[in-house]
């Protein structure tokens, strides 16, 4: 099996495509087939628009043809970019638009040295910016996003070497340069985006200011010298099970900050706050996050109603520990319990995905949140539900909902046991009883039977671990 290109050229192109047992200009050991003049190559009319697309098919045919010891020298062909494969047939074209769509991730092989992917064109006024998605972080996350020259040596990070610069994920720091970096950002983890740009360029001194951005926001910038040919897109990696995807069409926009965009704090939109601060629909915990006394808990000023019986949140950093729970409680809930630790509240807990329902116990119930998961919790009141104070209680005998089920129905975990509730939690109250539910990105997790204190159930947010940010909107059916 070739490595495609090569099997589809012109007997005179295929001549100049051969059996290499040495090595290259650059120094790299040749896989394969590949031609020793660049010039010749280009002469020969093999321009590929972007070179991402033959490193991607490389890499794939590497992993069915050659022996395991050969595919960890992928990252060193990545300078095959030095030759210019251009023009393309249209049929080359679209064969080659497809496969840059099925292998857009860029995986690091089990190796002991660096990894370095460099793109095929530099970035520019109208492609000024790039995006790489941290899908895996492997063993020590150990993920370099930056520019480097045209010609850069891949078995370095980019920024370590003359002419380069690069943001680290795994101690946020900046090399510019240099082999020593120096404080610049935060850390970053899977799920993140970690993106690169430059903002304007200074021809006469040959700089240029290239900024980061982490998620979207920008972090800081720099400036450095630029080369004759341009600064080239580039992602290092250097541990086992790393993985990146990269966006070379990317766009940003400088976004505000989530509370100079709102003129509402939304601070009335909350009852009770503990170790909690409010920045717009933010809340982040201010806690020790020393033990269990150490919650932070979020009420909200209004209970559910059958106007507005559903809230979410968004785990927007998971902290430390991602003791993050949200669920219902009544109006006067223990402060330093965690919503469903005690009765009168049931609560969907992310670092477990348990459900507590009035007890430090909890049961199977979902799986765990992470950050960018959205969590909800709702009520399926009954038809013609009554609130307290609105109408005659006695219905409720007709209109009691699921009367048989006091257990967790679940569509993911099945459990059989019955729940455990405290003593005194019903009684007086067997038929105020509502369907409370819970869903995790838009899909049902599974419902629990709840008897409706006096005043109704109130949105409650808990949180037990520094860093721990969530979004929360309200009323996200409010159209």
């Amino acid at each position: 099996m070739s490595l495609g290109l090569p099997g589809n050229a012109s007997v005179s192109q295929r001549k100049s495509w051969r059996k290499c047992p040495g090595k290259r200009k650059s120094g790299y050991p040749c896989l394969g087939y590949c031609p020793h003049d660049p010039a010749e190559a280009e002469d020969d009319g093999w321009i590929l628009k972007d070179i991402t697309i033959l490193q991607n098919r490389i890499v794939s045919c590497l992993q069915q043809t050659f022996p395991r010891r050969v595919v960890q020298y992928y990252y060193k062909i990545c300078d095959i970019s030095v030759i210019n494969f251009s023009p393309v047939t249209r049929q080359f074209q679209s064969i080659f638009n497809k496969l840059f769509l099925d292998f857009q991730n860029l995986p690091y092989w089990n190796s002991e040295e660096v990894g370095c992917y460099v793109a095929g064109h530099p970035l520019s006024k109208g492609n000024c910016y790039f995006e790489v998605t941290i899908v895996d972080t492997g063993v020590r996350g150990t993920i370099a996003v930056g520019l480097v020259p045209k010609f850069y040596r891949l078995d370095h990070q980019p920024g370590w070497l003359p002419y380069s610069v690069a943001y680290h994920a795994d101690n946020g720091k900046l090399y510019n340069g240099n082999p020593v970096g120096q404080q610049f950002g935060p850390k970053c983890a899977r799920g993140d985006r970690i993106g690169c740009g430059i903002h304007s360029e200074n021809t006469e001194a040959g700089l240029t200011t290239v900024f980061f951005t982490k998620n979207g926001r920008e972090v800081g910038s720099v400036e450095v010298p630029v080369s004759v040919e341009g600064l080239f897109p580039a992602v290092g990696m250097h541990s086992m099970g790393e993985e990146v995807k990269v966006d070379l069409q990317a766009e940003w926009f400088l976004e505000e900050d989530d509370s100079m965009m709102m003129v509402d704090s939304h601070e009335d939109d909350w009852g009770r706050l503990y170790d909690i601060r409010v920045s717009g629909t933010l809340l982040e915990y201010v806690g020790k996050g020393k033990s269990i006394m150490d919650v932070g808990l979020a009420q909200a000023r209004h209970p559910l109603t059958t106007r507005c019986h559903y809230y979410e949140v968004e785990i927007v950093d998971a902290g430390e520990k991602c003791y993050i729970a949200l669920g219902l409680a009544r109006r006067d809930y223990p402060r330093n319990r965690h919503p469903g630790w005690s009765r009168g509240s049931v609560a969907y807990h992310a670092d477990d995905g348990k459900i507590f329902h009035g007890s430090g116990v909890g049961d199977a119930f979902g799986p765990r949140c992470f950050k960018g998961d959205i969590m909800g919790c709702g009520i399926m009141f009954p038809r013609n539900y009554i609130l307290d104070g609105e109408g005659d209680m006695d219905d409720w005998n007709r209109l009691e909902a699921h009367p048989d089920h006091a257990h967790v129905q679940n569509v993911l975990y099945h459990n059989d046991e019955k729940e455990e509730e405290e003593d005194g939690e019903d009684q007086g109250q067997e038929d105020r009883k509502v369907m409370v539910f819970f869903t995790r990105n838009g899909k049902l997790m599974g419902r629990r039977e709840i008897a409706v204190p006096p005043g109704g159930l109130y949105p409650t947010v808990g949180m037990l671990s520094n860093g721990e940010k969530v979004k929360v909107d309200l009323h996200p059916l409010s159209g």
